[in-house]
């Protein structure tokens, strides 16, 4: 006879797994002997191995008592069927370290592979890390919006890398991003990408830039975004837009603005409810501004 100790050992199991088998209705619980000492047999040692092989392979505790009692084929089907649970299980965990692996390389948080596949592709061309940063944030809305559009989108995106003009726009973009409001270099800048907007659409089919169908309630939410992680993209978009471009998310030619060619040129505001929408008219007063601070205008 056997302790419970003795048992657990020549089980591999503990002395507390034998008292939880117990607890769970697994293995009988034997009387005390006159010291009060539990004493067990060698069919109870068989009995905790088939235990310990069961709960080791992976069937659940709940099955176990039910595969002890079971007859051959039942058995097997029983086991077919733990097997089939365990590989579903194996396959979901397979997945999060997949989503795993995507978090540890910076980009994955909310974002599907192929456009973190986009984003690489970015950085390898040489983009600039804000715009990149901007493009991720704008991923992660749009996947959680229209997470069935991505693919086609994505194959959108992928083709428009492969075109040395688009990616020439993301790299005068960058250096645009790197100007300060006031700077002349700015302004150059901004007619040169508008220059290359307008090639592109020229040269290539419909909605080749424009190629961003969702609601515009939306693209204002992504332009909000894209402003706040990339401060000098607005003033780089009222520059744009007196050169028939707006939008940031979702490029449109527009009309400029009537007084776009003057000598003078007046500042655009940006509507406050609306990022990235531009206002026809310009500042009130700005013309006084600027006549106040000119010499020749003085009374």
């Amino acid at each position: 006879m056997l302790t419970i100790g003795e048992l657990a050992s020549y089980a591999g199991v503990t002395v507390r797994a034998v008292r939880h088998y117990h607890a769970k209705g697994l293995l009988p619980e034997p009387e005390r002997d006159r010291h009060g000492y539990r004493r067990y047999d060698a069919a109870a040692a068989v009995e905790l191995i088939r235990i310990r092989t069961l709960a080791e392979a992976g069937v659940p505790l709940a099955r176990v008592r039910e595969l002890l009692r079971a007859g051959g084929e039942e058995f097997a089907a029983a086991l077919a069927d733990v097997d089939r649970r365990l590989r579903e299980e194996i396959r979901r965990r397979q997945r999060h370290r997949e989503r795993i692996a995507r978090l540890a390389a910076g980009d994955g948080l909310a974002l599907p592979p192929e456009v973190v596949g986009y984003l690489d592709r970015l950085r390898a061309l040489g983009v600039d890390e804000r715009i990149v940063q901007a493009e991720r944030d704008g991923w992660i809305l749009l996947a959680a919006h229209s997470p069935g559009r991505v693919p086609e989108w994505m194959a959108r995106k992928r083709a428009q890398l492969d075109d040395p003009d688009f990616v020439g726009f993301f790299r005068i973009l960058g250096q645009a991003l790197t100007r300060s409001a006031d700077d002349p270099r700015l302004a150059e800048l901004a007619g040169e990408l508008a220059a290359c907007l307008t090639r592109l659409t020229g040269e290539r089919a419909a909605g080749y830039v424009d190629d961003l169908d969702v609601e515009p309630q939306f693209v204002r939410l992504m332009d909000a975004l894209a402003f706040d992680a990339v401060p000098p993209a607005r003033r780089l978009i009222e520059l744009l837009r007196r050169r028939g471009w707006s939008g940031w998310s979702k490029l449109e030619r527009v009309d400029p603005p009537s007084w776009a060619g003057s000598a003078v040129e007046e500042p655009l505001q940006l509507r406050g409810d609306e990022p990235g929408v531009l206002l026809d008219e310009p500042v009130p007063g700005a013309r006084d501004v600027h006549r106040a601070h000119d010499p020749g205008q003085a009374r």
